[in-house]
């Protein structure tokens, strides 16, 4: 039997008196306020004693004084160029639209006009959004709060950096309007690609004005501020796009917008401006120029003051100049045929880390017209790729014609297309895509005004973003017959003339001490006895070496330097220099073409018209050399004259005929051609503009065993010249009293046939001065130049232009 176990009463507790647990609460009660009153009176105090005073003053924003870059711009006031740390276009907010105004509301703060600097709702909203995951609609941090984080603190991310921004805020506040903040904000925000402000970020990603642009292109530059680096359409468009269309929503919901404006907005496709050019137009290498030319007076001064600089170039002369210099590179690629994809890249099985690797490739050496593209897939009738922004392309049929020997099974893997091939397309005018590449060939083309050296388009190569080397100024190439007009600029006064007969025969210089024997050649067969004229027409090689002897070398060469400013390095001492085996630069040729088209005066080429302070005031520049004011004659009107009309001659019957598709008599112009191809050229002029288009490889080669200056040079130049002078009158000079017409040709008033005139050149051989002919060296018909003529390997940047070359423009 079990024991009987009773429970023990539970112990009576005392009970407590109600008003003793009140007393006891208000007790704790008073003693947590009285803690928070003492942490808060020391708060206070330590923000009054140590915090407040070491607040930075507002006069970084009260008098915003922006880094303002160096800016150049043509003689019509294009923006060309633009040189600093931060690209800035300070403006008023009442120049901003409000649609602009509208987005970066409705994405960075809603309640700017309703808060006093600090949004406690917002923050209570993002902190909620972050502890639910989700994403808010607008962050912590006020307009007001962001202006005082990038005008006077870092990004540095504690609470003792943000409560410093809370109290500016506030102080802000209290020192500005809410438009005056908001105005600081627009101006100073950073927006990636080195732009700082709406106003730099529409033009560097649309090619805009502020006041110009759409609301799809206000939402997507709203979207920049939280992370301009993820968000930018240039670098990753499928991000910015996605940020675009939270904003529309963003601004529909708050009704900024409404549904149709929305739906409109999302459809748009926006036309962004190329990495390769942030500017409307292609003025890279004259930008460069004008820069290196500030530097040297300013110092880094240049990249922060504002200075402000007007060019010569004239948009219009400088658009066309660029895409006619394009185009003949590509109609040259075209004649040559495809060497194979850029490169491959691998492309891995899972998607996200396939995209990131096009996106890593095809972000690099970017061109706005030769879009680099990733093959995905590749058979021979059908290729697909994708671009950088994402598109799919399917190229087929003649898209496909240009590379279709890559796409065989029989081309080496190297040269091959397939899967991870980096390839190049362009856009045709139906809208298709076809394979094309990027050239490797290179080209300059420079026009001026020959009345006072203005130069009005310059283009020193195919892609200043691939290669910064000016050929315009630095490529010391061999003019070869482009050089022959100054040989019979010099003969004419030496009484030769148009009608001055000369043997076109063959010539034959026998061996002798220290050289080999030569033999100059011309492209085509000796056609005999033949005027002056059609020598020049048909740019006889032996012809001119038989005018070049008989009025002697050195005269020529003193004449030369004297009346058109060669350097006389670089016209060696031997027959050949009447094939234009000596060196120049085809800014050199533009400025002795000069001579001819302005009558005979020297003027010098300048690229500034005016330079002016961030506060307009002009700075002091030398006037340029005007023809028959104060530009010195260096060259008898009859002579500029005579050698205009021969130059004609050979533009409308000559190797340069292909001018006559401009259906102009005023043209006047000679190809030139070097040994074995390597340089083609075209030199021309009108009246009231001189150019010049140089074609060759910048390590010197045969351009091709069928290419000449008529076939490369010529044609561009015909392209630029025709809208360069579409609106320019016919002009043909009088011909001075200086110059009578006899028997139907030409002649000086003092040199008449038999007066003086040299009716027949004969070369005598046995009066050939042998320190005149060429050592193996130089024994070419203007042939590959020597070691020092050679240009430079080419400048990893644009600093290393030689800085006297760019001075020179600007005396």
């Amino acid at each position: 039997m079990q024991p009987n176990h009773t429970p023990s009463p539970e112990p009576t507790r005392a009970k407590r008196h109600p008003l003793l647990d009140k007393r006891r609460l208000l007790a704790w009660l008073g003693g947590a306020v009285a803690v928070f009153l003492s942490l808060s009176v020391l708060f206070a105090i330590y923000l009054l004693v140590v915090v407040i005073p070491r607040l930075p003053p507002l006069d970084a924003l009260t008098d915003y004084q922006p880094k303002a870059p160096l800016r150049v711009y043509t003689a019509d006031h294009v923006l060309i160029g633009e040189f600093g740390i931060e690209r800035r276009q300070a403006v008023d907010l009442d120049e901003i639209p409000q649609t602009m105004k509208n987005a970066v509301l409705a994405i960075e703060d809603a309640r700017f006009y309703e808060h006093g600097g600090v949004d406690f709702i917002g923050m209570m909203r993002a902190l909620l959004a972050d502890i639910l995951h989700t994403d808010a609609v607008q962050g912590a941090s006020t307009i007001t709060m962001q202006v005082a984080r990038n005008f006077f603190l870092s990004n540095e991310k504690s609470w003792g950096r943000k409560l410093v921004e809370v109290l500016l805020a506030y102080r802000i506040e209290a020192t500005l309007n809410k438009n005056q903040i908001l105005e600081a904000y627009m101006n100073q925000i950073y927006l990636g690609q080195r732009a700082y402000g709406f106003a730099a970020a529409a033009n560097v990603y649309f090619g805009k004005e502020l006041k110009d642009i759409t609301l799809a292109q206000a939402a997507m530059l709203a979207g920049l501020p939280k992370a301009p680096s993820a968000n930018n359409p240039i670098v990753n468009p499928k991000r910015a796009k996605i940020r675009q269309a939270h904003i529309l929503k963003r601004m529909r919901d708050l009704h900024y917008i409404d549904a149709t404006q929305y739906e409109t907005a999302l459809r748009e496709e926006l036309q962004l401006k190329s990495a390769s050019n942030q500017f409307s137009m292609h003025a890279e290498h004259a930008a460069e120029m004008v820069r290196q030319y500030m530097y040297e007076q300013y110092q880094d001064e240049i990249y922060t003051q504002g200075f402000n600089v007007v060019t010569t170039l004239r948009s219009v002369d400088q658009m066309a100049a660029y895409r006619a210099m394009r185009k003949g590179i590509m109609d040259y690629e075209q004649r040559h045929g495809y060497r194979g994809p850029e490169a491959y890249i691998k492309l891995p099985a899972k998607a996200e880390a396939r995209e990131q690797a096009i996106v890593e490739a095809l972000q690099k050496e970017p061109d706005e017209e030769l879009i680099r593209a990733v093959v995905l897939s590749a058979q021979p009738k059908k290729v697909q790729a994708e671009l950088l922004n994402g598109d799919l392309i399917t190229l087929e049929g003649d898209d496909l014609r240009f590379a279709s020997l890559a796409l065989s099974t029989g081309t080496p893997e190297a040269k091959r297309i397939k899967a991870g091939a980096i390839i190049r397309v362009i856009r045709k005018k139906n809208g298709r895509w076809a394979i094309t590449q990027m050239p490797q060939v290179e080209g300059a083309l420079v026009s001026l005004t020959p009345q006072n050296g203005a130069i009005r388009a310059l283009v020193g190569g195919f892609d200043f973003g691939r290669n910064k080397f000016n050929r315009v100024t630095q490529a010391w190439r061999q003019p070869g017959s482009s050089f022959k007009p100054f040989i019979y600029s010099a003969a004419l006064d030496k009484k030769i003339g148009p009608a001055t007969i000369i043997n076109d025969a063959p010539l034959y210089f026998p061996s002798g001490p220290g050289r080999d024997a030569w033999e100059p050649k011309d492209d085509d067969q000796p056609e005999g006895l033949m005027t002056l004229r059609t020598a020049l027409e048909k740019s006889k090689n032996l012809v001119s070496i038989r005018i070049l002897n008989y009025i002697g070398l050195q005269y020529a060469r003193d004449f030369i330097t004297s009346k058109f400013g060669f350097e006389e390095s670089k016209l060696p001492p031997y027959l050949p220099l009447a094939l234009g085996a000596g060196s120049a630069t085809p800014l050199q040729m533009a400025s002795a073409y000069a001579v001819f088209a302005n009558g005979g005066y020297r003027v010098v080429p300048h690229l500034i018209t005016k330079i002016t302070t961030a506060n307009g005031e002009e700075l002091p520049s030398p006037p340029p050399l005007i023809a028959g004011q104060d530009a010195p004659r260096v060259l008898e009107e009859r002579n500029a004259w005579m050698m205009t009309q021969l130059l004609q001659s050979v533009a409308q019957n000559g190797t340069g005929a292909g001018t006559n598709v401009l259906k102009r008599a005023d043209l006047a112009g000679k190809t030139g051609t070097t040994n074995q191809a390597r340089d083609g050229w075209f030199t021309g002029f009108q009246h009231n503009l001189v150019a010049v288009v140089w074609i060759g490889y910048d390590q010197p080669k045969s351009l091709g065993t069928r290419e000449y200056g008529a076939r490369l040079a010529l044609p561009i130049w015909v392209d630029y010249m025709g809208r360069a002078l579409r609106n320019e009158p016919q002009y043909q000079a009088p011909m001075p009293a200086s110059i009578v017409l006899f028997d139907g040709e030409f002649y000086y008033n003092n040199v008449t046939p038999g007066v003086g005139f040299v009716k027949k050149i004969e070369l005598d051989l046995e009066h050939i001065n042998v320190s005149e002919l060429p050592t193996e060296v130089e024994a070419s018909e203007g042939g590959e130049p020597s070691a020092e003529d050679r240009p430079p390997a080419l400048p990893a940047a644009a600093d290393s232009i030689e800085r006297n070359q760019i001075l020179d423009l600007f005396k």
